[in-house]
């Protein structure tokens, strides 16, 4: 029987170290090892009884896990912050996976943040290719007009380059001069929902992720996480590769 043979990088991001780009660069970076000897070639394939390290640290098959985080403003949505901030992953301290962000949410944005060990399932969520929609809360000190809200949904230019056609709704106008609106888009370019705005001279007030995909905040509170379901997992990724 021929044993089968996969990607380095995906092997490492099946393990639950870090999603595959991230397993690209420590690959590059020489900080992986496979049967004792470093290998910087992304074209590497390895079998399962392979033994393969990751900064001395040999790799091993976990339990997938994936969660719906509803990230309070405050935190940094990576695994580590070399200003000792608390981030996502502090959240989950106690659980014996090691766990990642899905993407990425500011600092002082809150809302939907999914949380897993699969590196596999990242690359669907994350990858530009895939285009998967995310709705936020936008609270605004000023008034979005409808020649520039019909701009967004156009797509505007920013300095790294054009946005993709966003939805515009506005949920509350004109009250105390402070806008509120549902803005969703597909990109995830950093701070993007943010620059959208200030392009038009307007400040984010509040920001928080109340969708991804199919997926709501509901019955959560902030702070609070849930695992998702089996179905839901395959749902957001049958829809990834349908976008």
């Amino acid at each position: 029987m021929v044993m089968e043979e996969v990607r380095l990088q995906k092997a490492i991001a099946n393990s639950g170290v870090t999603s595959r780009r991230k397993a690209e660069v420590m690959i590059e970076e020489g900080r992986v090892k496979v049967n004792g000897q470093a290998v910087t070639e992304l074209g590497t394939k390895v079998k399962q009884n392979d033994k393969i390290e990751v900064d001395g640290v040999p790799i091993s098959q976990e339990e997938k896990v994936y969660i719906l985080y509803y990230k309070p403003a405050g935190e940094i949505s990576t695994a580590e912050d070399e200003r000792s901030r608390r981030t996502v992953v502090d959240a989950f301290e106690r659980m014996d996976v090691r766990l990642y962000p899905v993407g990425r949410l500011d600092y002082d944005t809150s809302g939907i943040l999914l949380m897993t060990n699969d590196g596999e399932f990242t690359q669907y969520m994350t990858h530009p290719k895939y285009e998967m929609k995310k709705t936020y809360r936008v609270k605004i000190d000023g008034i979005l007009k409808r020649e520039e809200q019909k701009q967004m949904r156009k797509g505007i230019r920013l300095e790294d380059g054009v946005t993709a056609p966003a939805d515009v709704k506005v949920i509350r106008d004109k009250k105390d001069r402070q806008m509120i609106l549902e803005l969703t888009i597909h990109e995830g370019r950093n701070r993007q929902v943010r620059r959208m705005f200030e392009h038009f001279g307007l400040k984010v007030i509040k920001l928080t992720r109340i969708s991804y995909d199919f997926l709501t905040l509901e019955g959560l509170g902030e702070g609070e996480y849930r695992f998702l379901k089996p179905h839901e997992v395959k749902k957001l990724i049958a829809n990834a590769k349908a976008s």
